[in-house]
């Protein structure tokens, strides 16, 4: 369907041409080649081993009116800029800061928002081997290095990021799986770390440092397994999501240190994550090639996006253009043809799906508001993607199918239970059961998809929510007695374990789920490591609420799918004026808004240099 819509908006042979403007209904995105930020040179990066480019943004207040700052990272060497954007085009020749690093590379970094001034910028950044430096570009003063000898940890730093409201507390990822939290005043010792137990669930723990003096990191978090890809703060600073190798999007409560609700990708491990600018929704990508839209409220996928041809490396949510407005349901999308491609594929009635939205969040007021969110994605296979997400999938009015139907009526009767159970049985539940204490409506699920699906906590479920609740804090509680439940439910597996093998083979093969990481397993024979691995066998969570089939949620459709770069896509940043993707060679390219490109073009295009067009 994607290959017959390309072809026809432009022939076959413009398939594999580098697109330098879109067109979506708020008018033309135009690719800006003077507002390029490279190397000083321009000249592509052999980008063969090395990192991704990485960009990250700050505005400094600058009395001028030009406060945007801009950092990234290309091989063994970290830059850092005046950002111009839309207005000036790019002068690669006057870096205010330039580092280049001798045995390891950056791999990330971030500014402190809060504290950023004309004078100073906190910026922190992470490198391959381990250890994170804060330095500051503007000042060029000495800097302070975290993890120096790698006590702490000897893997790559995959993310770093400030904690939202603090000047000094910072949070690092790292590919061994492990996340820090570290007070840039305090040291990191001379030896290696003691850790004491602070909390821990289903496949995570925390420890706090075991030391005589406060000293780095403050706390230690473990999380699921495989590598810890990519981490994000609710808006409200209070929610933490983490993507990693083992396919699993986890939400913590932050300060409480407890798990919210989780979610399995389809298959492969998860790359990145993204919330939306309310906070009601987490998008994530990875290695299925798919984008999947998760539900806070609801703990469950309400949609996922398929358009990428290879691994999503970046997510983001458009805060400029995701809107609430006053109007008819009618208009918001997309044109008239996508509108019945819409109508036909789900069936559901849009301003019928206003009203039950209305009604189920209390609103006070009676007016139709139209709700769309836009968000964007990169890719390993160079492509840009757009997409909306719309009323009629945020608030189905007619159930999409009958796994549907009781989630949608009981969370908008009783959404202050729906709550409770979240809280309440989160931290300490078994994968299956855990999802189904968050949503009520397992039970529609496990009456009917008889699939391979019917575990014990499946068939425990019944029709009444403070049932789930009780069956599954009682069937999966592992913080009283944790190897007890973990052999009695994986007793019960183990003895249907042929029975699920033989229904899930041709599954597999359908979807391909042999690539995931779930089916690496040890070569011990030790019935307990396999009882206990069952837990996370991902042909065991297919067709439940941590990951539902194809045909159970509806799937999204991109607004655009643009080739725009030769090499894969690392970065996708949405700014007020323009939006801004970043290549593996290198280049880091600006796209002005519509309405927004005349500010450079009509100034600046005779004494611009002469940049890379791509």
């Amino acid at each position: 369907m994607l290959i017959s819509k390309m072809a026809a908006e432009g022939g076959g042979k413009e398939m594999n041409e580098i697109k330098t403007q879109f067109t979506t209904r708020e008018g033309v995105y135009k690719l800006l080649t003077h507002s390029e930020y490279s190397r000083p040179n321009r000249v592509p990066f052999n980008s063969q081993g090395s990192n991704p480019v990485k960009v990250s943004f700050v505005n400094v207040n600058d009395q001028s009116g030009n406060g945007d700052r801009i950092c990234f990272n290309v091989g063994r060497e970290l830059y850092f800029y005046i950002y111009k954007g839309v207005r000036k085009a790019a002068d690669l020749s006057k870096p205010i800061d330039k580092r280049i690093y001798k045995g390891t590379q950056p791999t990330c970094h971030d500014f402190n928002h809060l504290t950023a001034t004309a004078e100073s910028v906190s910026l922190l950044v992470g490198f391959s081997a381990g250890q994170v430096q804060l330095i500051d570009p503007i000042k060029k003063e000495t800097s302070k290095l975290f993890n120096e000898e790698r006590l702490i940890d000897k893997s790559r730093v995959t993310c770093v990021k400030w904690v939202p409201g603090s000047e000094s507390l910072f949070l690092v990822s790292h590919a061994s799986g492990n996340m820090y939290l570290y007070n840039v005043e305090h040291t990191c010792g001379t030896t290696a770390p003691h850790y004491q137990l602070l909390k821990q669930g289903e496949n995570y723990s925390v420890h706090t440092c075991k030391s005589k003096s406060t000293r780095n990191p403050l706390l230690k978090w473990t999380v699921g397994e495989g590598a810890l890809n990519e981490f994000a703060f609710s808006p409200d600073g209070k929610f933490l999501a983490c993507v990693s190798q083992d396919g699993f999007l986890r939400v913590f409560n932050f300060d409480a240190v407890e798990l919210h609700g989780t979610m399995k990708s389809y298959f492969g491990g998860l790359l990145c994550v993204c919330w939306s600018p309310d906070g009601k929704y987490i998008v994530a990508g990875g290695e299925d090639d798919l984008v999947t839209v998760w539900s806070f409220l609801d703990c469950r996928v309400i949609a996922r996006g398929h358009g990428h041809k290879s691994w999503v490396s970046v997510v983001a949510f458009d805060h400029y253009t995701t809107s609430v407005e006053e109007s008819d349901p009618m208009e918001f999308s997309g044109s008239d043809e996508d509108f019945q491609d819409q109508m036909i594929h789900f069936g559901r009635d849009r301003a019928n799906s206003t009203q039950s939205r209305l009604s189920k969040r209390n609103s006070t007021d009676s007016r139709p508001v139209s709700v769309t969110y836009r968000f964007g994605s990169v890719g390993q296979d160079t492509q840009l993607c757009l997409w909306d997400l719309t009323e009629d999938i945020l608030f189905p009015h007619l159930p999409l199918s009958r796994t549907r139907t009781h989630t949608n009526v009981m969370n908008a009767t009783s959404p202050p239970a729906g709550a409770t159970i979240i809280t309440n049985t989160s931290s300490n539940t078994t994968n299956g059961n855990n999802s189904g204490a968050n949503t009520p409506g397992i039970n529609s699920i496990a009456t009917t998809l008889p699939r391979s699906n019917s575990l014990p906590h499946s068939a425990g479920t019944t029709t009444t929510t403070a049932n789930n609740t009780n069956k599954a804090s009682s069937g999966g509680g592992i913080s009283s007695g944790i190897m007890d439940s973990a052999i009695a439910t994986g007793v019960s597996k183990f003895a249907t374990l042929s029975l699920h093998d033989r229904k899930e083979r041709h599954h597999e093969k359908d979807h391909k789920r042999n690539h995931s990481m779930g089916h690496i397993s040890s070569k011990s024979s030790d019935k307990l490591n396999l009882l206990t691995k069952t837990k996370t066998d991902p042909a065991k969570t297919l067709g439940t609420l941590l990951c539902p089939r194809m045909e159970d949620v509806p799937l999204l459709e991109p607004l655009i799918c643009k080739k725009i770069a030769h090499e894969r896509l690392t970065v996708l940043i949405f700014l007020e004026d323009c939006l801004v993707t970043a290549c593996q060679e290198g280049f880091i390219c600006t796209w002005a808004r519509p309405g927004k490109v005349g500010l450079l073009s009509s100034q600046n295009q005779a004494s611009s240099p002469s940049g890379t067009v791509v």
